[in-house]
């Protein structure tokens, strides 16, 4: 191999691995019809004059499979968090128990159900883009360290490694949609 052309495989990986790490985010923000304490994150309450998590004004739990509850710790946040919930577009309707707002957690129907496999397959297919775009910034280096002198058969060792790379992230993500629908399809 020629001793000057070295492509960085691991910055390869490693963005890759930011494509997938994104696609577990916006997976973990579709509701299930099962309750997590994750499709709470996006919630904003404003509290002492400033936009704050949730988690930051009461403890998150999920006691139960259709149940999420907000254990919040001052008293005075209670009307806020819960407005916070109400207007978040969850479209989940919390109810009040002295500090603790419980979230019950709506069974989705079949038509909800069909909607949220397209938008996992729409994250799926923004991932694979973003996985493909760092495969093609990869061959570029390639085609430039051709240009600068590199042996065709490097090249072609090269261009192997990052495709290989690439089939393997591709593959994590159409598992990682799989499991996702079967998930949001389960009744």
């Amino acid at each position: 191999m020629s001793d000057d052309f070295m492509l960085d495989t691991d910055d390869l990986e490693r963005r890759m691995e930011g494509a997938i790490s994104s696609l577990r985010t916006e997976f973990a923000s579709l509701r299930t019809g099962r309750a997590s304490a994750s499709m709470l994150e996006p919630v904003m309450v404003d509290a002492y004059g400033a936009m704050t998590p949730i988690n930051q004004v009461g403890t998150v739990n999920v006691p139960e499979p259709r149940m999420v509850t907000v254990n919040v710790w001052d008293k005075g946040l209670v009307g806020k968090v819960e407005k916070a919930i109400r207007e978040s577009g969850l479209g989940i309707n919390p109810q009040l128990n002295g500090t603790i707002i419980m979230l019950p957690i709506p069974e989705l129907n079949e038509e909800r159900r069909r909607d949220l496999t397209k938008v996992a397959g729409t994250y799926a297919e923004n991932a694979r883009v973003a996985v493909r775009n760092v495969r093609r910034d990869g061959m570029d280096q390639i085609k430039k360290a051709k240009a600068d002198g590199l042996s065709e058969d490097d090249q072609k060792f090269w261009e192997t490694a990052v495709q290989e790379l690439t089939d393997t992230f591709i593959k994590r993500v159409d598992d990682q949609l799989e499991t996702k629908q079967e998930e949001i399809m389960q009744v």
